[in-house]
């Protein structure tokens, strides 16, 4: 059976998309697949960041409350030591994801060392404290996983830089380069 006149020119105009449209529409889903992963890309490095500036953070905080608590004004000499259990409470003042040495997290490797106290002062976990302590934060895979590295010391303050912190974050005091975060 033969279609009428008429319909079947009406079907021979209506032919699709050419190869030049179609090629438009793959160039333009492309440029906003790489404008999304641009975005996903920078938004993971961002949340990698805020993950370390909160462990960094946490450890302060830990370090305070055993100062306070355990050490005799003095500090834990390593992370693993604040992820103890105090003997009276039977809690520690760092969680276990924490309470390595070093410990890496979200992208960043956390590093903590002290100046321990060799004048025969305890805490209460039985074992030498630390006068002050350090603790740094560099990413990974720096332009990746962070684009910033941090560090902190005993004075609590929070510090940002370009540049790793490592060697050259002192146990109390601001580092040589770097400037200090301030708290949103």
């Amino acid at each position: 059976m033969r279609m009428p006149v008429s319909r079947r020119a009406r079907l021979a105009g209506a032919a699709g998309f050419t190869l030049v449209e179609l090629l438009i529409v793959i160039v333009i889903v492309g440029l906003l697949a790489s404008l999304g992963m641009a975005a996903y890309r920078s938004a993971r490095v961002r949340a990698h960041e805020v993950a370390a500036i909160a462990s960094l953070r946490t450890i302060t905080d830990a370090q305070f409350a055993f100062a306070q608590t355990c050490g005799n004004q003095h500090f834990a000499p390593s992370l693993a030591t604040l992820g103890k259990p105090m003997p009276t409470t039977g809690r520690a003042f760092l969680s276990p994801d924490l309470a390595l040495d070093p410990v890496t997290s979200h992208g960043y490797q956390v590093v903590m060392t002290g100046t321990v106290l060799t004048d025969g002062t305890r805490s209460c976990l039985d074992e030498a404290p630390a006068a002050g302590y350090l603790v740094t934060a560099d990413p990974l895979i720096p332009g990746i996983s962070g684009l910033r590295f941090f560090g902190t010391n005993s004075d609590r303050a929070l510090f940002e830089d370009t540049a790793t912190f490592v060697g050259t974050m002192p146990e109390s005091g601001a580092p040589g380069h770097g400037s200090e975060l301030r708290a949103p």
